[in-house]
């Protein structure tokens, strides 16, 4: 049996259907987010759709300055796999979560090609109990795909699932959008908590709604659960924010933070 199986035959994962009911949805996910995981078009056309987005590349590269020996990595929110990949070719013992079944194939697929071994689990990320505890060294959840879940009891309820698998002494590298940028007032749609904003998805679905956090709201949701905030850098669509002591609370996109217990 492989190193994760045990956890992964206890999960039964969520049959994607855009024909689900919003009654029958998972916890933290919306009518949005569901046609986007569901979607097999935005799965096979991801990478390109985001080919040359610099920070892409750049929270690579900062989960490798705090990732600095193999060990157990766990991605939350994995997508297509970029983070799963690099870490892999230097040896690290790597699970990809994703809600996306068609993500996960894409995954799978540069997994396979260059014969690296990756896990994979579809399952909510709300709903990580199967999971055991202190079992990772490193934990990832990037390009805001906190935000993503709806709700600030199911966001809490998903990092206390994070603290729970980390080991003693493991490390979470995290990004979130900013709700300050450009003076924003972070106030949604009715119906939407402060800092949720909602846009069109550009290849069809319900609106997508992303939460996005102030500074001290952030720091505040990890700490509470016993997350010590350890690094915090503020960045654009670019990578780091130049100046960064210039009104990084409006100049920044978003946050790259690591946490640590």
């Amino acid at each position: 049996m492989d190193k994760f199986d045990d956890c992964l035959l206890s999960v039964v994962p969520y049959p994607l259907s855009i024909m689900t009911p919003d009654w029958q949805l998972p916890p933290g996910v919306d009518r949005g987010l569901w046609d986007y995981v569901s979607s097999e078009r935005v799965a096979r056309e991801y990478d390109v759709a985001l080919a040359g987005t610099a920070l892409l590349d750049f929270d690579v590269r900062f989960a490798q300055e705090h990732f600095p020996s193999p060990g157990k990595l766990i991605d939350l929110g994995c997508g297509t796999g970029r983070l799963l990949v690099h870490f892999a070719r230097r040896g690290f013992d790597c699970l990809g979560v994703d809600l996306s079944e068609t993500m996960l194939e894409e995954a799978r697929r540069k997994a396979e090609a260059e014969s690296l071994r990756i896990e994979f689990l579809q399952a909510n990320l709300v709903e990580l109990d199967a999971l055991p505890s202190a079992t990772f060294a490193y934990a990832a959840c990037l390009f805001s795909t906190l935000g993503m879940i709806r709700g600030s009891e199911n966001r809490t309820r998903f990092l206390g699932h994070v603290r729970r698998i980390l080991k003693p002494g493991g490390r979470f590298v995290l990004h979130a959008h900013n709700a300050g940028y450009k003076f924003g007032l972070g106030l949604g749609r009715p119906g939407t908590e402060p800092g949720d904003r909602t846009m069109p998805q550009a290849r069809g679905g319900a609106d997508l709604t992303i939460h996005h956090f102030a500074k001290a709201e952030l720091v505040a949701a990890l700490s509470t659960l016993g997350l010590r905030v350890e690094t915090f850098e503020p960045v654009t669509t670019e990578g780091r924010l130049r100046f960064p002591w210039v009104l990084p609370g409006c100049r920044a996109y978003g946050f790259l933070v690591v946490a640590t217990i």
